[in-house]
C-alpha cells in the first residue's frame, strides 16, 4: 500500500496548508476503526470482512467549512484480500458569511455552495476501480442542534477499471445529499451520518445501463472520553450500519449490488 499511502500522505499536507491559509476558527482531527462481515462487493457478492482505518478532519474558517476523509479498506478472501483508498474533500461556502447578510428562513439556518472531490483505488484482481469525481452544488444548512447539511449536487465521474484502456467518464449525473451529526440531549451519545441518492449515470464503460443508487450510513456514536477522564469527545465508540442499493450504479440483477452492514467504531480525537 505504499503508493496509497504515499498519495494520503500528499493530500494531507496539501489539507494542512488549505486550513493554515484560511486561518481555522475551529478544528476536529480524529483517527478510527470500523469493523463490519456483510459488506458487499458487485460481481463478488455479500458476506465480506472488512477493517477500515480512517483519518477525518473537519474545520471552519470565516467564509465556510472544510472536511476531509481518508478510508483504508482491508478486505478478506472472500474480495481477493484487497486494498482500497477513498479519499472524500468538501467545502461548503456559507454565502451568508460571504455576502455579510442573514439569509436564514424558515428551517433553514443559512445557505452555501459545496464543492469537492471523491477518490479512489482498489487494487482487487476483478475490477480495480480508480474513480475520480467532481462534485458541485447548492447547500442548505438546517437550523438543528449539531448540524444538517442538504445540498443537491452535480457529479462528473470517471473511471478506469481493468479491461478498460482509457479513462471513462459517465455521464452528468445529480446527487441528493444529507449530512448530519446532532446530539442526543446531554446524554452522551450523537446521531450521525450520510445519505446519498444518486441518478443513474448513463451507460457504464463496457456499456451496460446503470441504476439509481441511495447509501445511507448511519451511526450512534458515545462520548466515553468523558467519563474516562481523557477530554469531552476525545473517545468515542458506537455502532454503525450501512444500507447501499445497486451500489456504484449496479442494478439489483447483479450479484452483490445490494449491502445492509453493521458495524462497530472507535474514534479517537485530538
Amino acid at each position: 500500500m505504499t503508493k496509497i499511502a504515499v498519495g494520503v500522505l500528499t493530500v494531507a499536507a496539501a489539507l494542512t496548508a488549505v486550513q493554515q491559509a484560511a486561518a481555522a476558527e475551529w478544528s476536529d482531527t480524529s483517527i478510527g476503526y470500523r469493523y463490519g462481515t456483510q459488506f458487499a462487493e458487485p460481481y463478488v457478492g455479500k458476506g465480506i470482512t472488512k477493517n477500515i482505518f480512517n483519518l477525518t478532519h473537519a474545520s471552519g474558517y470565516k467564509y465556510g467549512s472544510n472536511y476531509f476523509n481518508v478510508d483504508l479498506l482491508q478486505s478478506d478472501n472472500k474480495d481477493s484480500n484487497a486494498q482500497e483508498a477513498y479519499i472524500v474533500y468538501r467545502n461548503t461556502l456559507d454565502l451568508g458569511k460571504v455576502s455579510g447578510k442573514d439569509l436564514s428562513f424558515g428551517p433553514v439556518r443559512g445557505l452555501g455552495v459545496t464543492a469537492g472531490f471523491d477518490w479512489n483505488t482498489k487494487n482487487d484482481t476483478g475490477y480495480a476501480s480508480k474513480k475520480r469525481m467532481l462534485v458541485l452544488g447548492p447547500t442548505l444548512m438546517m437550523d438543528v442542534p449539531g448540524f444538517l447539511n442538504i445540498s443537491l449536487l452535480l457529479l462528473q465521474e470517471s473511471n478506469q477499471p481493468i479491461g478498460v484502456t482509457s479513462r471513462y467518464t459517465y455521464d452528468l449525473h445529480p446527487m441528493l445529499n444529507a449530512a448530519w451529526g446532532i446530539p442526543i440531549s446531554s446524554t452522551g451519545l450523537a446521531f450521525e451520518g450520510y445519505m446519498n441518492y444518486i441518478a443513474a449515470k448513463g451507460k457504464n464503460e463496457f456499456g451496460g445501463g446503470t441504476a439509481p443508487e441511495l447509501n445511507i450510513d448511519a451511526q450512534v456514536m458515545y462520548d466515553l472520553g468523558t467519563p474516562l477522564n481523557l477530554g469531552k469527545n476525545t473517545l468515542r465508540v458506537g455502532l454503525e450500519y450501512q444500507y447501499w442499493r445497486n451500489k456504484f450504479g449496479n442494478p439489483s440483477n447483479v450479484p452483490g449490488s445490494l449491502a445492509k452492514t453493521p458495524m462497530v467504531r472507535v474514534e479517537y480525537h485530538f
